[in-house]
């Protein structure tokens, strides 16, 4: 699928086998049968040219990494959970992508309308709420009537701080 993503153009087993063959010996019957399982699974389409077929992706790489992140995501008990674990693994660019992937589905309307108060630090409009900063639950003051509560430990970062 990689080489058939990779050219986003219509293949013959011939093409993807000369393209194989200039990283390992492969053989011709090997991508047949390959190109042929993908066909039957129905990743790839095929249209016949002559003797042989072209095959051509049915999605983008993008859309199937989405499809299976779906697929797993929809397996979890706790989706919410499962969303917040994720974001954590986010590198602050694979972050700012998801924010401005939210941006994207939102559509233009919901940045069209300028903030309120212009001197206010602009904030991405309806972003999940995993991505925020998590809260701490306020404390209760120390006192002579209450015991002060023991803390919870901090939450620990992708980078192991707290």
């Amino acid at each position: 699928m990689t080489r058939v993503w990779k050219w986003n153009r219509p293949v013959t087993v011939r093409e993807v086998l000369e393209d194989l063959k200039q990283e390992r010996s492969i053989a011709y019957t090997t991508v047949m049968t390959v190109m042929d399982n993908l066909h039957q699974k129905g990743w790839v389409r095929r249209e016949s040219e002559g003797r042989a077929y072209r095959y051509e992706a049915v999605s983008t790489r993008d859309a199937y990494a989405a499809s299976l992140m779906n697929e797993d995501w929809g397996r979890s008990d706790n989706r919410a959970a499962a969303l917040v674990a994720f974001f954590r693994m986010m590198s602050a660019d694979q972050q700012e992508a998801l924010r401005d992937a939210v941006r994207m589905v939102q559509g233009p309307e919901a940045t069209a309308t300028p903030p309120a108060e212009p001197e206010a630090p602009a904030t991405p409009p309806a972003e999940p709420e995993a991505l925020a900063t998590p809260l701490a639950e306020p404390e209760a003051p120390a006192g002579p009537e209450s015991p002060a509560a023991p803390s919870a430990p901090a939450p620990v970062d992708g980078d192991g701080e707290r």
